[in-house]
């Protein structure tokens, strides 16, 4: 197969003075601060700004329409575009980089050696580069010997498109063909969207291997019992996943094959808004030389200022997973004993913890709820309902279906429970009510995947349906049953009533059976 290098013309350019391959933190640290890229905090991280964009632009995003995309759903996420345009703008980028220093690195997509993924990325800043070798899993010398990449990441944040000249949306541009196997981002600086590119490839190719993608978090007990969680951005996964008392196999992306879960990546990306050391001991530890802190804003002895969103609420950390003490390396486990679905819901009418039937969890996988908080968006006045389909819609490339057809599979083959977990607002709606405490929401969690809920007494409450615990070791009885937080009780029907109404809108898009259907919110029906 001619690699995707050779086929536009970038061996040459690979090989140049201005080239530098497979370089070490240690370097990469030195060429970022030379180059002006970014400055250490007092931590010890290299804290680096985005420019303009601070986090993903999915409306910038583009699959080429070929033959080799004909498993793609092609909708307003996954836009297509003419193989005309993308090669127009690659060689615009080839023609930009020509003159340029540059940063590779070859690196592994998946811990798993039978189903992983040979990347080779490119990159124009060296922090970039940092942040890939941070992010994905690293060969070993004699791995990288023989390497021949599959699949080839063009970052160029310094190329501005002219949308009246080169046919695009904006000055960026993220396109994925996967004919020549390339992914090339144009115009814009934010790191994420280097890793969820790969993480939209592989969602699209893993599913022929019979290998379910997730966009959710994963950690080993000590009787080796793994547990998945699901969730959007902002609703725990890399919190939750965190545990002292448990080791982490991966904070954001993992396949669960026939033989057990794997990580895609051999890093973690934590968004680190408000982040504690208290709250989060192991997140606060892992950020250090070696990590990359983007758009978190230092005072002036360069301390971390956490709390400050001035710059972005989308704050973030990027760090090897090994700098989370007792993570599992290689990041691979044995088949889940718990699965949990996180959800941040500010309306707060959703129990804390809650367990689903198998129908209930495909009506909620195929939902994937959370919820938008006044501040984060502009317009947004009161808390906005999100539907993000397998808690993941933007990253998976091929239709619903494909998805809920692999966990309906792999959920009638592994015996395993599934919570529903609302670390969103109790007591009210967001402000109104609170957001509800970590260390209880750890307290559950770890009752959930540790079982030590199989001999509590459930009751079904009346607004979705859902098996809630009346007891949980550690957290106050009261917090367990949404309703009886609530001052006004008029309010909380009102509310959940509402919310019970747009899960229902929602699942009328899906082509998903009476069971299934029937398995959503109660107040809705009545």
């Amino acid at each position: 197969m001619i690699t995707a290098t050779e086929e536009i013309g970038l061996t040459e350019l690979l090989h140049g003075k201005n080239v530098h391959t497979n370089l070490g933190v240690a370097k990469l640290v030195e060429y970022a601060l030379a180059r002006r890229e970014g400055v250490l905090a007092d931590n010890g991280g290299l804290n680096c700004l985005t420019g303009k964009r601070t986090g993903r632009s999915p409306k910038d995003r583009f699959i080429v329409k070929d033959a080799a995309a004909s498993h793609v759903d092609w909708n307003e996420i996954n836009q297509p575009c003419s193989e005309e345009l993308f090669d127009a703008i690659l060689a615009k980028a080839f023609h930009y980089l020509q003159d340029r220093e540059l940063f590779v690195q070859e690196l592994f997509a998946g811990a798993e050696p039978a189903f992983r993924m040979k990347v080779r990325f490119i990159n124009e800043y060296a922090w970039h580069n940092m942040f890939v070798l941070n992010q994905f899993v690293r060969p070993t010398a004699g791995e990288r010997a023989s390497f021949t990449a599959d699949f080839t990441e063009i970052c160029v944040p310094g190329l501005k498109l002219d949308p009246k000249v080169d046919g695009t949306f904006s000055d960026a541009f993220i396109g994925v063909n996967f004919t020549r196997r390339i992914v090339l981002i144009v115009g814009t600086g934010y790191a994420g969207e280097m890793k969820k590119s790969i993480f939209a490839c592989l969602n699209c190719i893993l599913p022929q291997k019979n290998v379910f993608p997730m966009h959710c978090s994963a950690n080993i007990g000590a009787n080796g019992g793994t547990a998945l969680f699901f969730g959007l951005s902002g609703t725990g996964k890399t919190t939750l996943s965190a545990d002292p008392t448990r080791r982490l196999i991966g904070d954001d992306e993992h396949g669960w094959s026939d033989q057990g879960i794997f990580n895609f990546e051999g890093g973690c990306y934590a968004k680190c808004i408000k982040l504690s050391e208290k709250d989060e001991p192991q997140i606060w530890n892992a950020l250090r030389f070696g990590a990359v802190l983007e758009n978190v804003v230092l005072d002036e002895n360069r301390h971390p200022d956490y709390d400050d969103a001035s710059i972005t609420e989308n704050t973030r950390a990027n760090y090897p997973v090994e700098f989370i003490e007792g993570a599992v390396i290689p990041s691979v486990g044995g088949l889940p004993k718990a699965v949990l679905f996180l959800t941040a819901d500010a309306f707060g009418v959703l129990p804390p913890i809650s367990k689903l039937t198998p129908e209930q969890a495909m009506f909620h996988f195929v939902s994937g709820y959370t919820a938008k908080v006044a501040g984060t968006e502009v317009g947004i006045k009161e808390p906005e309902a999100t539907f993000s389909t397998c808690f993941g819609a933007p990253f998976m490339l091929e239709a619903p279906r494909v998805y809920a057809e692999l966990l309906h599979k792999r959920l009638k083959e592994h015996a395993c429970e599934i919570w529903l977990v609302n670390t969103g607002w109790q007591g009210g709606k967001y402000g109104v009510g609170k957001r509800m405490a970590i260390p209880y929401t750890r307290l559950m969690v770890s009752a959930a995947v540790e079982g030590k809920l199989k001999n509590v007494e459930f009751v079904t409450e009346p607004a979705f349906g859902l098996a809630v615990p009346k007891h949980v070791p550690g957290v106050p009885d009261e917090v367990l049953m949404p309703r009886d937080s609530w001052a006004d009780k008029a309010e909380y029907d009102k509310t959940a009533a509402h919310l019970a109404e747009l899960f229902e809108k929602n699942i009328q898009k899906f082509d998903v059976s009476e069971q299934v259907r029937n398995a959503g919110p109660k107040a809705a029906k009545k």
